[in-house]
């Protein structure tokens, strides 16, 4: 049963053809690159993102030299459009997850932050998918239909107009207890005369397609991190994984429990299969990709591989805080900014190359610490994926400051490996989840180097350099 699996994500489209029984049989990328702008603003050519879905679809299918048999989609969930729903044209660019120009307009409700946490488990932030809709409704045009990008390249693909269950959780107007949209929360933002997808289960079959060549399926759609949290066999509650891709996604099965968090993290749906719903509690660090790319455009590196080259074991004293788009959980603060503090004339960029490594580190440790608290009990361990994984002074940084063992998944593409298993669960009722996932064992592990007091001494000096990056009324 060889499904192509394709993750739209916001650094690039990736396509995976991939067979239960042969595991993964060909791949294709095609890279994309957002657009940083002033005030916040990240966006994508929609025209772009629909051609690296076809292109690397159809590269993958010859490639594998076999025909597949359905298509599943993981997509980046809080990226959003205005599109034409007759022609299927885009009226907008892509506002990417990480845009922030609609903080604003979250400040203008911020006495419904109470309400929005109640019914959604996540926090009023402009990282989610009903602030943007707002603003561009508010910003750009009236006219079209205005949603997530999955619901428009389902749309290209089928002529349907849905969304999964999964995405459908990110966007701050879903009860995410009954899965349904919430009339209240639309209104507030708005929202309440838009067309909305139709919300479908990610083992759900949702149309046909003839863009790769002869009629297919498409079936198991899913967010990004849920898809990831399935492929490392994250099932059951406690378990977690963390993402290094554009950001850091750090994601924790509550099993059917949709968890409130105390402690500023959000609760998303995992996956809706078989007629029950999994949730996850997640916690996000925005910048970690592209701040590796930000070091690449000043010239402190040549590409991401020289990492593990340029970095030294001692960062001289130098602490950075990473908040090149703002701080997400568990301060979510958007006003944020990045730092380097600690630096004399003796400073060299081998030492600010190891802080903007250990900021990572020391955020994601912050997140680790949170979830403990939500779920009653630390984390045992860490799952990690992701292209940055590859770098093994990132990888020790977190074990040493997360105290945690890390195992490191042995494959690139568990967003696209998750979206498979969903698609093969649509095509057999029979096939159970455990068994629709590959299996696998760790390409490498990471123990901690540091001792709990060192890490413990240098977190704290970490959050104020955090904190450092807050306007100056709130350091107080």
């Amino acid at each position: 049963m060889p499904v192509l699996a394709i993750d739209q994500g916001t650094s690039g489209t990736k396509a995976v053809v991939v067979d239960p029984e042969d595991g993964v049989l060909a791949t294709a990328e095609v890279a994309l690159r957002p657009r940083y702008l002033p005030g916040g603003g990240v966006e994508q050519d929609p025209a772009e993102m629909l051609e690296s879905v076809l292109s690397s679809g159809r590269r993958a299918i010859e490639q594998a030299g076999r025909a597949v048999d359905c298509i599943s989609l993981a997509n980046q969930g809080e990226t959003v459009l205005a599109w034409d729903p007759g022609s299927g044209s885009p009226l907008s660019q892509a506002v990417v997850w990480q845009d922030r120009r609609a903080a604003a307009l979250c400040d203008e409700l911020a006495d419904a932050r109470e309400l929005v946490s109640s019914r959604t488990g996540l926090v009023l932030d402009p990282y989610f998918s009903a602030p943007k809709l707002a603003w561009l409704r508010r910003n750009v045009t009236r006219e079209g239909i205005v949603s997530t990008t999955d619901a428009w390249l389902v749309h290209e693909l089928t002529g349907e107009f849905v969304t999964d269950a999964s995405t459908a959780s990110r966007s701050l107007v879903l009860d995410v207890d009954r899965v349904e949209w919430d009339p209240q929360l639309l209104d507030l933002f708005g929202l309440a005369d838009e067309p909305l997808p139709s919300i479908v289960s990610c083992d759900e079959c949702v149309g046909v397609t003839r863009a790769f060549g002869p009629e297919l399926p498409v079936c198991g759609l899913v967010l990004d991190q849920p898809a990831a949290l399935l492929a490392q066999g994250c099932w059951q509650p406690g378990e977690a994984k963390c993402t290094f891709g554009t950001g850091a996604f750090l994601l924790a099965n509550t099993g059917g429990h949709a968890v409130r968090s105390g402690a500023g993290l959000t609760t998303s749906i995992a996956w809706r299969c078989r007629g029950q719903t999994t949730y996850c509690i997640d916690g996000q660090s925005y910048t970690v990709g592209s701040a590796v790319r930000w070091l690449i455009d000043l010239g402190l590196i040549g590409e991401a591989s020289e990492l593990d080259l340029v970095a030294t074991d001692d960062a001289g004293g130098v602490l950075c805080s990473p908040a090149l788009a703002g701080l997400a959980a568990p301060w979510w603060r958007p006003d944020a900014t990045a730092s380097f503090t600690g630096m004399t004339l003796a400073t060299r960029p081998a030492q600010l190359v190891s802080a903007m490594l250990q900021g990572i580190a020391a955020q994601l440790a912050e997140l680790t610490d949170v979830i403990g608290t939500d779920l009653g009990q630390p984390l045992a361990s860490l799952r990690v994926d992701g292209g940055l994984t590859r770098s093994r002074a990132l990888m020790q940084a977190v074990a040493d400051l997360t105290q945690l063992p890390i195992s490191l998944y042995p494959s690139p593409h568990a967003t696209a490996l998750g979206a498979a298993a969903l698609g093969r669960l649509s095509l057999d009722p029979e096939l159970e989840l455990q068994h629709a996932v590959l299996d696998w064992r760790p390409q490498a592990s990471y123990d901690p180097g540091w001792s709990p007091a060192r890490a413990d001494e240098f977190r704290a000096r970490w959050r104020g350099a955090a904190l450092a990056g807050l306007p100056r009324e709130e350091q107080a």
